[in-house]
């Protein structure tokens, strides 16, 4: 194997050689030359490593990638690999801040959480350890749990730069608003004045939990969020949401759309009263028999057809899809035959069925009367409004676009991992809320403007690596970045940063 050796001469000068060990003797191959200035030693070891290749017909990957970026020849044996880093997907998603306005904030702690709850979600504790791993950025636990009690106080900053966001680059007019809730729960079972137990969506009755309240626009960017008590009966999270963001904004026209678990009569008054329009789910079952008849009479299981009915809790829409009405019927077969099969094996109820009824001395038997219903609405969908001037294919197409928020829940709890929570004070966990939102809105844009999967987004950023090699003739660090893709180089160009 060749080096390329350079050694001091009596004029004061440099002396570039071709050199190679044997027997741990130096035995010199070539003398290239000997020159005083730094260009013109480059040049020599520039022709020094010229000559090696052509007498072993081999190309040196350090000498190759050391000229073109530092103008540096490394001699391989003197070299010491110190890893790699991922430079480039930090620089990428801070550049994606900065168009969010984040800087505002002033805090770099924040936001390197939010960063990696972007790239890889998990504890506190693992994230800082990750932060050092992949960027080299220290941080003290006991600084950050400091820290964190702090950072719920930039709620409204967030919020406000991700409005203003949304309203520049996603067109978002606060015409209509998209809401939803979600339970969060936490790994403990102490309750405290936040942490409550209640219905849990996670299935963790017997453990605490918080409620979520999610605000999204119509392509499913989170624009606010609220935080509510465990055990707060969802129904009653819509108005105080809903209400403080419209209040807040100074909005003076409103449409919110929401499932049917947030309707009643009551909401509907309160709604009203603070001059905002509603698209609401509703649930044809709790309906009067009369009027459930009158439904389907009127569809008459036409595919398509939609009616309007006037109620108490303003204009009920009702319309009726086939493909639905098959989903349905599979649905209620099921359940029918479960129920039957139940009904031979009385030892094995221990859950309640739709299907099964309770009648005389605890006597149970299959409910006929709710079968007949069930048949009569199936493929049957309804929904209230007030808006009396909007038509029934439009209620219905805004209504269809909540899955909106659902989605963007579960890219919350799948992809950032917003569950379980592991904090015990409450300012941190509204801490942990805030941290997911700026993640969920940063992933969501990249998301809505690129037409790919978040994972697949931060793949493809995290394969660009910096190797890190250590100089020891002169303790220099050395960073080699792979190439990028054309590939993300459209992406980087879509989502509007620079590289």
């Amino acid at each position: 194997m060749f080096y390329i050796r350079s050694i001091k001469t009596s004029l004061s000068s440099r002396a570039i050689q071709v050199v190679r060990y044997e027997n741990r003797k130096t035995i010199i191959v070539k003398h290239i030359g000997s020159a005083k200035t730094k260009e013109d030693i480059f040049l020599l070891k520039k022709k020094a490593r010229e000559y090696i290749q052509k007498i072993t017909k081999q190309i040196g990957l350090f000498d190759v990638l050391n000229v073109k970026q530092t103008g540096k020849i490394l001699q391989v044996d003197k070299c010491e690999y110190l890893g790699f880093r991922y430079s480039f997907v930090y620089k990428i998603i801070n550049e994606v801040f900065r168009l969010f306005g984040f800087e505002r904030l002033q805090n770099k702690t924040l936001l390197d959480l939010v960063l990696i709850r972007v790239l890889e979600p998990s504890s506190k504790l693992h994230s800082l350890e990750l932060l050092d791993e992949f960027f080299g950025i220290k941080y003290e636990i006991t600084d950050v749990y400091r820290q964190m009690k702090s950072f719920a106080s930039f709620k409204e900053t967030v919020e406000k730069a991700t409005i203003e966001f949304a309203k520049k680059n996603l067109s978002f007019d606060f015409s209509i608003v998209f809401y939803d809730v979600t339970t969060l729960y936490f790994e403990a079972f102490i309750e405290d004045d936040l942490r409550k137990c209640g219905f849990s969506k996670d299935n963790k009755f017997n453990q605490p939990q918080i409620i979520i309240g999610l605000i999204v626009e119509s392509d499913g960017f989170p624009v606010a969020f609220e935080v509510f008590e465990g055990n707060k009966f969802e129904g009653h999270t819509l108005l105080p949401s809903i209400v403080n963001f419209k209040t807040k904004h100074n909005i003076q026209s409103l449409t919110v759309v929401a499932d049917a678990a947030m309707i009643s009569v009551e909401n509907v008054k309160n709604l009203l009263k603070h001059d905002l329009n509603y698209i609401v789910g509703g649930r044809l079952s709790n309906l009067k028999s009369i009027l459930q008849k009158k439904i389907a009479k009127r569809l008459k299981k036409q595919d398509g057809r939609t009616i309007r009915i006037k109620t108490e809790s303003g204009f009920l829409i009702c319309d009726f899809s086939i493909k639905r009405y098959h989903k349905d019927k599979y649905e209620m077969e099921r359940q029918i035959k479960k129920a039957k099969i139940l009904l031979q094996n009385p030892s094995k109820i221990s859950k309640r069925n739709k299907f099964l009824k309770t009648s005389g001395k605890s006597k149970i038997e299959i409910n006929k009367e709710l079968i007949e219903k069930t048949k009569m609405l199936l493929g049957i969908k309804g929904y209230y409004t007030n808006l009396y001037k909007a038509k029934n294919k439009t209620i219905i197409k805004h209504y269809h676009n909540l899955w909106h928020v659902e989605k963007s829940f579960r890219m919350a709890k799948s992809d950032l991992k917003m569950r379980p929570i592991y904090h015990h004070k409450v300012e941190s966990v509204k801490t942990h809320i805030l941290i997911c939102f700026m993640a969920l809105a940063v992933g969501k844009f990249m998301e809505l403007k690129t037409k790919i999967s978040l994972a697949k987004i931060i793949k493809l950023f995290k394969s660009i690596t910096e190797a890190r090699i250590l100089d020891k003739v002169n303790d220099e660090e050395i960073i080699f970045q792979s190439k990028i893709s054309n590939e993300i180089k459209k992406l980087l160009n879509i989502i509007g940063v620079s590289y």
